[in-house]
């Protein structure tokens, strides 16, 4: 089971929401469709009620990406604990595509449960693997997105292309305004 691409389901749950825009990425079905359109598994039907339940989920997620980021590592157990026992994860044995036997998580219930399985059990594999410190906010100003590290070594983690290079733009700035040269140019030479 490819726990970091499970994971990913909790991240983009977590970061349909910005509350400083205030805009709601589980609005509607079609919004869900666009969250989940590289994983058919995870769409079929979906109702208000499934759009409901992944909006508590994306909140609960969101108290534990916040302790994570606070270093709390007992709350994010505990929190995760209270899920696995709210949301049950089902897994099978299974072999395809020329693949040895591996594990998969059971494809029942409701979009919702499909999509909390997926985004519970990459959580708990990667607190319980390679570790808390996996889970990070963005490093941009102003952002307020949530991301697995991949190199938790790292200096600077960012959510996206979107926000590394307007770090480094302002970092450069701030850095020219320190020493009084300006930015540097930008001309070809």
């Amino acid at each position: 089971m490819d726990l970091t691409s499970y994971a990913d389901l909790a991240v983009r749950l977590v970061n349909t929401a910005e509350p400083a825009r205030r805009d709601d990425g589980l609005a509607s079905v079609d919004s869900y469709r666009a969250l989940v359109a590289d994983r058919p598994h995870l769409g079929g039907r979906v109702t208000v009620s499934d759009l409901e339940t992944l909006r508590l989920l994306r909140e609960e997620l969101r108290l534990i990406f916040t302790a994570a980021a606070e270093h709390d590592d007992v709350e994010v157990v505990d929190r995760l604990n209270a899920l696995l026992t709210r949301h049950p994860i089902h897994q099978e044995i299974t072999s395809h595509d020329g693949q040895d036997w591996h594990i998969h998580l059971v494809e029942s219930g409701s979009a919702a449960d499909r999509l909390a399985a997926g985004a519970i059990a990459g959580l708990t594999g990667l607190v319980t693997g390679p570790g808390i410190d996996r889970l990070r906010t963005c490093d941009a100003a102003g952002c307020e997105r949530f991301l697995i590290a991949t190199c938790p070594a790292a200096d600077k983690h960012y959510c996206s292309d979107r926000c590394s290079p307007k770090a480094d733009v302002r970092a450069l700035r701030a850095a020219g305004r320190g020493s009084n040269q300006g930015p540097p140019s930008t001309a070809a030479s």
